[in-house]
């Protein structure tokens, strides 16, 4: 929804508290007397003049529910219009706290569990799109390169999803195998049922509508070629770049893959981005953000002190 020139923006974080087993997150009613009570929101509050968003994150929740947070990871950046504002919202991951979450202005408090019909409501409406995000795997294991035989890379697919620990209520599978045929999508397809995983097919919006997929990923070249989101249930991108990354988030994309953060296989003689480089393109982004490139599961926590919602991985998911 384009901005209207005569309602002010207001600057506001949220933060997604996680509770100590890592499985629910926090919900809070608004206090009466304020402007929507009595609608949930994720915890946080107005970002003061100069205050960096971090430093706001810390001291609303505290004022708010009197823990104490020493790192929050930035996630996503989303704009909402209100009939009397345009309210931009930082949101955090908010994974390391200390104390015990009470509602100090009177609020009501609802651990709610991912993948899980919300038990509370009504939602504000900004805060609503952001439980989709939450409910996606924190690892997403892509498939092995065409170049390794179609059998072989069922069977190592086959080993290596009854091992992976996906995160998040839903699991996904991207294959990415070159042009596939009919007979081997639904190779394909039979193996992420038997697994319980979504497969996701890397190719174009037509030929993911001619394989049956109902999840498709697009090539960085593929996504600004088109003009409107394809017509599948999930659809990703990959992206080199914010303005790609920003083209997805007008489509109405669910999530976008950026890398590489390190140099990999894959892409000989291209060096990686480095964390700090691939953070200075995804931080705040209005999508969730996997990063790519060379990673293992053990490298999760540090993707998500860099704004990432999960990684990507080919060789690190099957061992290579």
């Amino acid at each position: 929804m384009a901005a209207k020139a005569d309602v002010p923006t207001v600057d506001v974080v949220c933060g997604v508290i996680w509770s100590p087993a890592g499985d629910r997150y926090l919900l809070a009613e608004r206090p009466k007397g304020r402007i929507w009570d009595g609608y949930w929101e994720f915890p946080g509050g107005k970002i003061e003049p100069g205050e960096a968003p971090a430093d706001a994150m810390a001291r609303e929740l505290h004022e708010e529910l009197g823990i104490r947070v020493p790192r929050a990871d930035p996630w996503l950046l989303k704009v909402f219009e209100y009939p009397h504002a345009r309210v931009r919202l930082h949101f955090f991951h908010v994974r390391q706290w200390s104390g015990t979450p009470a509602g100090l202005e009177g609020q009501r408090l609802c651990w709610q569990a991912p993948g899980t019909a919300c038990g509370v409501g009504p939602l504000l409406p900004a805060n609503a799109p952001i439980l989709r995000a939450l409910d996606m795997p924190a690892l997403l294991p892509v498939t092995p390169p065409p170049e390794v035989g179609h059998q072989d890379a069922l069977a190592r697919v086959d080993a290596g999803l009854g091992r992976l620990a996906f995160g998040g209520a839903e699991r996904w599978l991207q294959v990415r195998r070159g042009r596939l045929t009919p007979a081997e999508w639904r190779d394909w397809a039979d193996l992420a049922s038997q697994h319980g995983v979504l497969p996701i097919a890397n190719t174009s919006a037509a030929d993911g509508l001619t394989l049956g997929a109902e999840a498709i990923h697009l090539s960085a070249a593929r996504l600004v070629a088109i003009a409107a989101r394809p017509p599948a249930i999930l659809v990703g991108a990959s992206v080199h770049d914010r303005a790609e990354i920003a083209h997805a988030a007008a489509l109405g994309l669910d999530y976008v893959i950026l890398g590489s953060v390190n140099a990999t296989s894959t892409h000989p003689g291209r060096e990686g981005l480095g964390w700090t480089a691939w953070s200075d393109i995804a931080r705040w982004s209005a999508l969730p953000v996997f990063a790519i490139g060379g990673l293992q599961a053990q490298d999760l926590e540090q993707a998500r002190r860099h704004g990432a919602s999960g990684i990507a991985m080919i060789g690190g998911a099957w061992g290579r």
